[in-house]
């Protein structure tokens, strides 16, 4: 990623900061025969916020390791909310590692809101025009439903439309997925569609927003792909997740190989810019260089994209 935006970089039409540990990011750069960049001055287009920590297992869950992802992003959130950046990039890191520590987070998504002390942050994942904000993300899914209040949906709806119209939208166009198949089909098959749902996008419509729903939840990403809306509001994590990485992970059919990985995390709701990429930690992979970086090319694009909305 640092080679693809080095001409930028060069020009001084951004700086980038890696944060993370001396140790444990020497060993990476040792292991992949890397030059590893400077503590960060603050004229140099890319250098090293240091925290505190050893080396680590590369590629194993461990309390050490959990830790250090912990530090490094609360490290990134400090700096961002006090002026030093515009916007915190982050890779992925692992739950399991992240709870050894002591840190029981269910995701990023929550972690930064708690250090943020954001009230009610939502996730949108992006792939390229097509996006998708959550409801509700990390737990059971027989909790949804109860969980998707008119209060939560409509914290969500507003995240959404504000989110795209600091990507340049002047007039969103959001769609509301149903929770239920065919939108409950009159109350057939559940009434949170028509007791929650077509409420909301009523007070929307008559106060002038370009909001539509609830659209079933098997026709509303094939709409959103052909153009109708610029984001889908769904109701649960696998309900949006499953459209965005099914368009950007692509898989060898023949050899089972990864061929690319496309799609950003935008956490909506922080007083921060926060992406990500779209993917896990890749164990499996892990300090063999040859994870594929375009997700966290996308995610730091888009870090650009909001930071200038913003400052505009």
């Amino acid at each position: 990623a640092g080679r693809h935006f080095a001409p930028q970089l060069e020009t001084g039409a951004f700086r980038l900061r890696l944060i993370g540990s001396l140790a444990a990011l020497g060993e990476v750069a040792r292991s992949l025969d890397l030059p590893l960049p400077a503590v960060a001055r603050a004229d140099e287009p890319l250098g090293i916020w240091p925290i505190e920590g050893s080396a680590v297992a590369i590629g194993q869950v461990s309390a050490e390791g959990g830790s250090q992802a912990y530090e490094a992003v609360a490290e990134g959130v400090r700096r961002t909310m006090a002026g030093e950046a515009s916007a915190i990039v982050t890779a992925p890191l692992n739950k399991e590692s992240l709870h050894l520590a002591g840190h029981r987070f269910p995701g990023h998504t929550e972690l930064l809101a708690a250090l943020t002390g954001a009230r009610d942050s939502a996730m949108m994942l992006a792939h390229g025009s097509f996006r998708v904000s959550h409801v509700t993300t990390h737990i059971a899914l027989e909790d949804v439903p109860k969980r998707a209040t008119e209060p939560r949906m409509r914290r969500v709806l507003d995240l959404t439309i504000e989110a795209l119209k600091h990507l340049g939208i002047a007039a969103p166009r959001v769609a509301i997925a149903a929770l239920n198949p065919h939108a409950g089909e009159g109350g057939i098959f559940g009434t949170h569609d028509i007791r929650v749902t077509e409420p909301i996008v009523a007070d929307y419509r008559a106060r002038g927003y370009d909001v539509h729903g609830p659209v079933p939840g098997d026709t509303v990403f094939v709409k959103m792909r052909g153009g109708a809306y610029d984001a889908v509001v769904a109701m649960y994590h696998d309900q949006g997740h499953i459209p965005v990485k099914l368009l950007g992970f692509q898989i060898d059919p023949q050899t089972g190989e990864w061929l690319g990985l496309s799609g950003v995390n935008i956490t909506l709701g922080l007083p921060i810019v926060r992406t990500s990429v779209d993917h896990g930690t890749a164990f499996d992979i892990a300090g063999r260089g040859i994870a594929r970086e375009s997700s966290l090319i996308e995610a730091i694009d888009y870090a650009l994209s909001l930071t200038a909305e913003r400052a505009a």
